[in-house]
């Protein structure tokens, strides 16, 4: 049978043992955003009977995933007993590589980070990568206090076409990103399954897993780093595109003052607002200081200004073509200027509103500034445990996960 297109439609029929993985992954999704919840109140959430919540319960505790925590008295009969994730089920390990940073954070199953390293460094090379995680990874297990037998994998969020994307600053040998293995850049001192993202669409996970993707339904998450990402998520899936690209906001062009076409991440990123601010013999290093000097704080409030005009019609069309509930900007960008981008974009868009179907709030990301980094970390644990579409179809060249090497933690639990 030839191979399915990937762009062929992909019907969600399952079959019973499908259906059970995934009502188990619902289940604990549902436990997560509640917090501490009762059989009851899931079986409610979930729209599955009593009668099965109460065995997803057993196994999910049987399998040390969930653990009982107390009773609710509510009128007469039997109290309900509470559950919760048990934090210590399993952990992951997140890189983020950019061009400006790596970081690398050690995260438990409620998405908690443990312990985090990171490193500023321009335009780190693969083998800055491989000895920085070599040296890092060891102490910061130790540092993390955590059960290694329990660590099922590794995530890694970086930018698309890293070595090739015109960015400033990129030197030549920056291309060497594009032949290089990334998952063989972390196979010592734990062998573990590499899972490779690009970090928008990484950070775009972390939020919906563990941020304000618990409140809204669809969003669409703006990455600002040394370049300009985006995804969406909706009714608690990433939606990809046809070539996993989808959510490529930074591409688009916009007009500048003098009229030219350039792609937005030129201006609304980390290395535009370098560029910007070396026009006026700043340093983008001032930003991350405890405080800015008033001509830093002049050029940057004028970056913000021309962030908000390039901005505003990639927005509007977000708005029109997907209408989604929240739209979440996140990244290196400080919080205290994430929240004035906020609230220019919001008054910006504010002008529109009678002229258009909807207009979702822009928000500060909840994970903001480390999204990439626990979204990586996210994504060894939505891969063996998280809600995700596809455990309700299988196509023929779906591989099965190993079990057997990778998820030995669950059977000794």
């Amino acid at each position: 049978m030839p191979q399915q297109s990937r762009n062929a439609v992909r019907l969600s029929g399952t079959n019973l043992e499908r259906a059970a993985d995934h009502n188990q992954r619902i289940t604990l999704h549902a436990i997560r955003v509640q917090g501490t919840t009762t059989r009851v109140e899931l079986a409610r959430l979930t729209g599955l009977t009593t009668p099965a919540i109460a065995n997803i319960a057993k196994r999910l505790i049987a399998d040390d995933l969930v653990h009982e925590a107390g009773q609710v008295r509510e009128g007469r009969g039997q109290p309900a007993i509470k559950l919760k994730l048990n934090p210590d089920a399993c952990f992951a390990i997140g890189v983020n590589i950019d061009r400006d940073h790596i970081a690398i954070a050690i995260v438990n199953f409620v998405g908690d980070t443990l312990a985090r390293r990171a490193i500023e460094i321009d335009f780190a090379l693969p083998e800055d990568v491989r000895n920085f995680y070599r040296q890092s990874i060891t102490e910061l297990v130790a540092e993390s206090g955590i059960d290694v037998s329990r660590l099922v994998g590794i995530g890694v969020a970086t930018p698309d076409d890293l070595g090739s994307i015109e960015l400033a600053g990129r030197p030549k040998q920056y291309s060497a990103w594009d032949k290089t293995d990334i998952a063989g850049l972390f196979v010592v001192p734990y062998a573990l399954p590499v899972f490779i993202e690009n970090d928008a669409a990484a950070a775009a996970m972390g939020e919906q897993q563990l941020g304000s993707g618990r409140r809204y339904s669809s969003a669409f998450y703006i990455l600002i780093s040394w370049g300009l990402g985006g995804g969406f998520f909706a009714d608690g899936t990433y939606v990809r595109g046809a070539d996993g690209r989808s959510g490529e906001i930074g591409f688009l062009n916009c007009r500048t003052a003098g009229g030219q076409a350039e792609p937005l991440q030129q201006w609304v990123s980390l290395s535009g607002l370098s560029t910007h601010l070396q026009a006026q013999g700043l340093k983008l290093s001032e930003l991350f200081a405890d405080e800015q000097s008033p001509a830093f704080t002049r050029a940057l409030d004028s970056w913000i200004d021309g962030a908000v005009e390039r901005l505003l019609d990639p927005i509007l069309a977000i708005n029109c073509l997907l209408n989604p509930s929240a739209i979440l900007i996140g990244g290196r960008l400080p919080l205290k200027y994430l929240k004035l981008l906020e609230e220019r974009l919001n008054a910006s868009l504010a002008v529109h509103a009678a002229h258009l179907p909807g207009i979702a709030p822009i928000e500060r990301a909840e994970l903001a500034e480390d999204a990439p980094t626990v979204g990586a970390a996210i994504l060894p644990l939505s891969h063996y445990l998280l809600p995700k579409a596809a455990t309700l179809w299988k196509q023929e060249h779906d591989v099965e996960p190993d079990i057997e090497s990778t998820g030995a933690w669950m059977q000794r639990a």
